[in-house]
């Protein structure tokens, strides 16, 4: 697991640079107004985990209080940048989403957008999402998703052959049933694009781990 997170640092300190170049295309084609979607839901105390280089802090409401934090340094350089550039106040530090410097019930909304597919331990970032979140607190995720399609979920598992010992990067996950084993409540759920992007807004259950509620209908 050590090794596991060293690389997915270095590998994150490596793609900064060229990290925005690449989300411009996809942003277009398979995240068209997903970023949007979810920062529009945070309300309260706001937390983004994995948070990059920034993409989505255009799209916060004004005046929330922002944390930020990511595991690469060069990656939060340039959301720093960026925070500048939108003259917006964020607290921002190198972290590891598998243990959260915050403590227990800190914030009242939870955004990870276009990371739990590549996160090492999704269960355990969960979890530490879940801990850090007030009762009745907000997770708000956009990810990439495990296809519905039996020959395109064959197609994805060729892919991981090379994009998860290189980048650690998972193209058959679907946090969705580690989002409700962790105890959150699915307020609303919905696949895009043909199925290969799930969008999810969940909220802190009081109940026992895996007792959350069948997802509703997409939003």
């Amino acid at each position: 697991m050590v090794d596991a997170q060293a690389n997915w640092r270095a590998h994150w300190d490596r793609s900064a640079a060229f990290y925005d170049t690449n989300m411009k295309l996809w942003d277009r084609l398979l995240f068209s107004g997903q970023r949007e979607w979810a920062c529009g839901r945070a309300v309260g105390q706001v937390l983004e985990v994995a948070i990059g280089t920034g993409r989505n802090l255009p799209f916060y409401p004004d005046g929330l209080p922002l944390t930020g934090i990511d595991v690469s340094g060069r990656m939060l350089e340039l959301a720093r940048a960026r925070a500048d550039g939108l003259r917006r106040e964020v607290d921002l530090r190198q972290a590891d989403a598998h243990q959260l410097p915050f403590e227990d019930a800190s914030f009242d909304t939870v955004v990870c957008t276009l990371s739990l597919c590549a996160i090492p331990d999704v269960d355990q970032a969960v979890r530490e999402i879940h801990r850090v979140l007030r009762d009745g607190g907000r997770f708000v995720s956009v990810d990439h998703v495990v296809s519905p399609h039996w020959l395109l979920r064959r197609m994805q598992g060729g892919i991981e052959r090379f994009s998860v010992p290189s980048a650690g990067e998972h193209l058959r996950r679907r946090p969705i049933g580690n989002v409700r084993a962790a105890g959150f409540v699915i307020e609303e759920s919905a696949r895009l694009r043909g199925g290969h992007v799930e969008r999810l807004h969940a909220t802190k259950s009081r109940e026992r781990p895996g007792a959350g509620r069948e997802p509703g209908s997409g939003g």
